[in-house]
């Protein structure tokens, strides 16, 4: 199973930089990236709200789960 982090859609959809949502939630522009990836082995709760603050979404709309 994988958790799928669909940061990169929202971020087409509401036309904004990567470098913008960084400073924005207030983590580095490399930890961004390294969720954006999928490489990131958690997510804190306070990120987490502040991406969806940021981004006007929910949970839901930035994390899917697939079957392997």
């Amino acid at each position: 199973m994988a958790i799928i982090v669909d940061i990169d859609v929202m971020l087409a959809k509401r036309k904004m930089p990567v470098g913008v949502l960084a400073d924005r939630v207030g983590i580095t522009p490399a930890n961004l990236a390294v969720l954006k990836n999928g490489r990131a082995k958690a997510v804190r709760f306070t990120t987490l709200e502040a991406l969806c603050e940021v981004l006007e979404c929910q949970p839901g709309d930035l994390l899917r789960w697939e079957e392997a």
